[in-house]
């Protein structure tokens, strides 16, 4: 398997980007409820592969964009690195995290040899 394609990755970005802009003016907790069913399924899509690289890019833009929703939403300017700590946002504010990839399985060879 391969990791996502950029054009993938540029829809999701896009898609996550459109929820931002949308709900500027809401409480980070319902945008975090409309984008990590959006982050969930696409992570369970790619996560059979090579996707480990693409999957932490993913990850710290996320991440970021929650940042600044925060700061604009509390009229500050920055991204609040020292102000909030991941583990903040993950654990308290309930941000999807679950970016492990499964390896790959494949079947198991027949091991009675085959007579013709």
């Amino acid at each position: 398997m391969y990791a996502p394609k950029l054009k993938k990755r540029t829809a999701l970005f896009a898609k996550l980007r459109e929820i931002f802009r949308r709900n500027v003016s809401q409480p980070v907790g319902k945008v975090i409820e409309m984008i990590n069913p959006i982050l969930r399924g696409w992570v369970n899509y790619f996560r059979i592969g090579d996707s480990s690289r693409c999957f932490s890019m993913v990850k710290r833009w996320v991440e970021k964009k929650v940042r600044r929703h925060l700061m604009r939403a509390s009229k500050r300017k920055g991204m609040g690195w020292k102000r909030w700590s991941r583990e903040w946002l993950y654990d308290t504010l309930g941000l999807f995290n679950d970016y492990r990839v499964r390896p790959q399985r494949f079947p198991k060879a027949d091991p009675t040899p085959h007579v013709t």
